[in-house]
């Protein structure tokens, strides 16, 4: 176990549904200032998504982020920020032609995915070794895609996050270090619950876990239900944890979650009663080779 657990706050995501949960951010400002107070109970990274203002749907728009990221670092520059490289690899075949994509395909050019990384220079994005069924749809992440990424963020010199949802994706993940198109051992996200990927179980994490590059780095998080099971887990077995609206909607079995902040509390009261201590910001970029602080945005 760690002596210092890092809690990952998922603020947002692509799929959550705001009419679900009020509280689920949707303007960059909520976005924004759903992650200080998230902080402020002991979250040490943001991973961010942005969704359309006017609609509530998810998006890429650079804007936005930049929005996003400009309010968080203005404020409290120690916070880490985590920007999603996710959209992007959806494919919904066609019912008259499976070749001709469908309404809801959002495949583009993998250096459009990876756009907002260069020009905001997070500490951190994620990068998906997936390729599996999600949904009705299928998610495309092919090796030479995940390359073109993966040379981006590099050259930005952004900390890649790999996202695994099952073993497939870890073989992969110990290929592309050893083709030198990632950088090993590597910093890791082991999804689990999402159907047809790893189980939200204990064995599964271990499964997981034991997959991956030795000295490896690792937050392990499951959704729904077994969000805070997870978190528990995830300690006990070395990881890091996370939590967020991105992944959980519930506080408790049936009870809305009033806030990502409330979510972020109940793990820090998990990981504190098995024994553990959070991160604080400091504490976490040490850990993960990130510089002391991030520089505030400029102002014109």
């Amino acid at each position: 176990m760690h002596e210092k657990v890092i809690i990952t706050c998922a603020l947002t995501g692509n799929l959550t549904d705001p009419a679900r949960n009020p509280a689920v951010p949707v303007t960059p400002q909520q976005i924004a200032e759903s992650a200080l107070a998230a902080a402020a109970e002991g979250a040490s990274i943001a991973h961010v998504h942005v969704r359309d203002p006017a609609t509530g749907r998810p998006s890429m728009a650079l804007e936005l982020y930049r929005e996003v990221v400009d309010r968080i670092r203005t404020r409290d520059p120690r916070m880490i920020l985590n920007l999603t490289t996710g959209p992007g690899g959806r494919f919904d075949p066609s019912e008259d032609d499976p070749k001709v994509a469908g309404p809801r395909t959002t495949l583009m050019v993998p250096e459009k995915r990876v756009e907002h990384v260069t020009a905001l220079r997070p500490e951190i994005c994620t990068l998906d070794l997936n390729t599996m069924t999600f949904g009705a749809e299928v998610v495309i992440n092919t090796p030479r895609n995940i390359a073109r990424m993966a040379a981006v963020i590099r050259a930005a010199g952004v900390l890649p996050e790999l996202e695994v949802f099952d073993s497939g994706d870890i073989r992969l993940a110990h290929d592309l270090i050893a083709q030198n198109v990632l950088q090993g051992p590597g910093l890791y996200s082991l999804v689990l619950g999402i159907k047809y990927g790893f189980p939200a179980s204990a064995e599964a994490m271990v499964f997981a876990r034991d997959l991956l590059p030795k000295g490896a780095t690792w937050t392990g998080f499951a959704i729904g239900r077994m969000e805070f099971p997870a978190v528990a887990v995830s300690y006990v077995l070395g990881g890091h944890v996370r939590v967020g609206l991105e992944d959980n909607i519930f506080l408790d079995r049936g009870v809305l979650a009033p806030s990502n902040a409330a979510l972020v509390r109940r793990a820090r009261e998990i990981i504190e009663r098995l024994g553990g201590a959070v991160a604080t910001p400091a504490e976490a970029r040490a850990l993960l080779g990130l510089p002391a602080e991030a520089e505030a945005p400029r102002r014109e």
